[in-house]
């Protein structure tokens, strides 16, 4: 018995009409984002493990327990990477763009790896959708980003959008909110699991992460980060939040948002949908201002967001269905030719898919692809008042005709064959 091959746990295959709307979520961010400026780069799966020690943080759950961390054959150690935004700020700082115009704006799209347990909406190999802006300092900068990210939501079809916001203020502030949070905490701590103790003793605003319902009822009265900023980051705060409220972003101050990952200054920020229920939040970002300078380059304030692609997709309406689609069905091999003839004339005129049965299996097995595909029209985002048939036989070859069937009301008729591309205008 030969051996059966499996996709690897918390990995998945993407297929039609699925594999469809991830793409269609690409082409808006490529629409939007591009609009607001933004360019797209693309960097490698691979990259050196310190990068990620160095951004992220080693005591991140991320680093500490997620990361697909390997030695090539000269014993360098690789990671596939967990997120993007280290590798993008990588690439800026390697190719000399910090010395370009700025503001700098890209955006990225692409697979990243993370090995935690899989479930609804959440894989080991998983997509991102995500943007940087390097260069402004200023609240105008969230803003900017805030705004397109309601745009590009807007355009899948999101509603009753919001922001949550938050500070967490310099390195020095966090680390002084660390100090007060984990005080506050070592005498509430005895219930704590293994893990959560580990994020006490190291980062205490992980905490802020965790699920634990013993872990969130001693977080209750506890210190914030808005307790600790300094009168810049406090300024900048009250001017993001004057500024959101001018571009008339909805927004709710957040103050246990602190995010997961370690390089996150001043702004941090979810962006959330009442329709979505419990599970509200859609994506998260916040500035990082030392994150370029502490990777070799130089000074250079930033900003980004970062989209989990699956539950993006997963989460976004459903478009209402609005492709037409076209089955050309040759009765035999000796139908096959002016069939391929037909499909390229009206390529040009019908605005949706033509597909020729190749295998010419004759009307019969041809209409039961086309019944399945009217049955399951909806998820392929198909109209099923535009699904056609169009049929090649002998007694349409004799009468120089075609006969096109629409499969909604089984209505067929006879049409000449040098019409049938202006039949079809104006009915698909």
């Amino acid at each position: 018995m030969s051996q059966r091959y499996r996709a690897v746990k918390g990995t998945r295959d993407l297929f039609p009409p699925e594999s469809e709307r991830f793409a269609n979520a690409e082409a808006a961010a490529r629409r939007v984002f591009g609009s607001y400026g933004y360019g797209e780069v693309r960097t490698p799966c691979l990259e050196s493990t310190e990068l990620f020690e160095r951004s992220v943080g080693e005591t991140t759950d991320i680093v500490h327990k997620e990361m697909y961390t390997f030695k090539d054959r000269k014993g360098r150690s690789l990671t596939l990477r967990p997120e993007n935004t280290a590798g993008v700020v990588r690439a800026v700082i390697e190719n000399g763009l910090t010395a370009g115009p700025l503001p700098l704006r890209l955006w990225y799209a692409g697979p990243q790896f993370r090995y935690e347990r899989p479930q609804a909406g959440r894989y080991r190999e998983f997509r991102q959708i995500g943007a940087e802006l390097f260069g402004a300092a200023s609240p105008a900068g969230e803003v900017e980003i805030l705004t397109m990210l309601f745009d590009f939501l807007g355009a899948l079809g999101f509603k009753s959008l919001s922001v949550a916001v938050n500070s967490v203020g310099t390195a020095a502030s966090r680390e002084a909110s660390g100090k007060a949070l984990r005080a506050y905490l070592e005498s509430r701590s005895s219930s704590f699991g293994e893990d959560d103790r580990r994020k006490l003793s190291e980062n205490p605003l992980r905490l802020f992460d965790s699920r634990d319902p013993a872990v969130r009822g001693a977080l209750e009265g506890s210190p914030r980060t808005l307790d600790f900023l300094d009168d810049d980051s406090r300024q900048h705060h009250e001017e993001v939040r004057r500024l959101l409220t001018r571009a008339s972003i909805p927004f709710r101050d957040e103050p246990s948002l602190v995010r997961g990952l370690d390089y996150y200054t001043r702004t941090v920020f979810e962006v959330v949908s009442a329709d979505l229920g419990a599970q509200d939040a859609i994506l998260g970002g916040g500035r990082y201002d030392n994150l370029v300078e502490s990777l070799g380059g130089p000074p250079l304030p930033a900003i980004g967001f970062a989209i989990g692609e699956d539950r993006l997709v997963q989460a976004a309406p459903r478009p209402s269905p609005a492709a037409s689609l076209l089955l050309i069905l040759p009765q035999g091999p000796e139908d096959l030719e002016e069939a391929l003839g037909l499909a390229r004339e009206l390529r040009v005129a019908f605005p949706g898919a033509v597909e020729v049965d190749l295998l010419a299996r004759g009307f019969k097995k041809g209409m039961a692809r086309g019944n399945t595909l009217f049955e399951e029209a909806s998820a392929r985002g198909l109209d099923r008042e535009k699904i056609f048939a169009v049929l090649l036989g002998a007694r349409e070859r004799g009468a120089e005709t075609v006969s096109v069937k629409r499969l909604a009301s089984g209505e067929q008729e006879m049409v000449p064959r040098g019409e049938v591309v202006r039949w079809f205008e104006g009915r698909a």
